[in-house]
């Protein structure tokens, strides 16, 4: 069985089983942050560890991808899973795709100089797409993709965030 066919036949079965069961579709994902010198941090999901921080200009260690790389990556990766995907589906035959993020971000916001965004003030995506099929097919695959990709949806329009804190004290020495 190709990767293709594997592609489409888990999203059939994942979509049979959300259809014949909608309590399927609903889950939570959690990741643990924890900081582990100065601004350097373990994140964790699961069985997955790693590290971000921030570069020795920032005040940090240089020993990780920064906050902003992990969103990038995440946004990138969904895309690219995503038209994967829509292209096993449609059966459009896909050589690779490469998905390049770009974003812009205003320091002046986070250092207190300016009334401007903390965050990302703009972001752009460039899909390189090397396949034999027929350009319409192609943009059928990337707009497919893009109407399914989670993390693009997220970068788009954002969701609520509830923030929770919880105070404890330090564990005795």
């Amino acid at each position: 069985m190709s990767k293709s066919e594997r592609i489409r036949e888990a999203f059939e079965r994942n979509r049979k089983a959300v259809e014949l069961r909608p309590s399927l579709a609903h889950s939570t994902s959690r990741v643990t942050c924890r900081t582990i010198d100065g601004v350097t941090c373990e994140v964790t999901d699961g069985t997955t560890k790693m590290i971000a921080d921030e570069p020795e200009s920032e005040g940090g260690d240089g020993r990780g991808p920064t906050p902003g790389f992990f969103i990038r990556a995440g946004l990138a990766s969904c895309c690219a899973m995503c038209y994967v995907t829509c292209a096993a589906r449609l059966g459009v035959p896909i050589e690779s795709i490469e998905v390049e993020v770009e974003s812009d971000f205003d320091a002046r916001g986070i250092l207190g100089l300016a009334d401007v965004p903390h965050g990302f003030t703009a972001v752009r995506y460039i899909v390189k797409v090397q396949s034999a099929a027929p350009e319409a097919d192609i943009h059928k695959v990337i707009e497919a993709g893009d109407e399914m990709g989670a993390m693009l949806e997220v970068v788009r329009d954002p969701v609520p965030v509830k923030r929770e804190v919880r105070i404890e004290q330090p564990k005795a020495a």
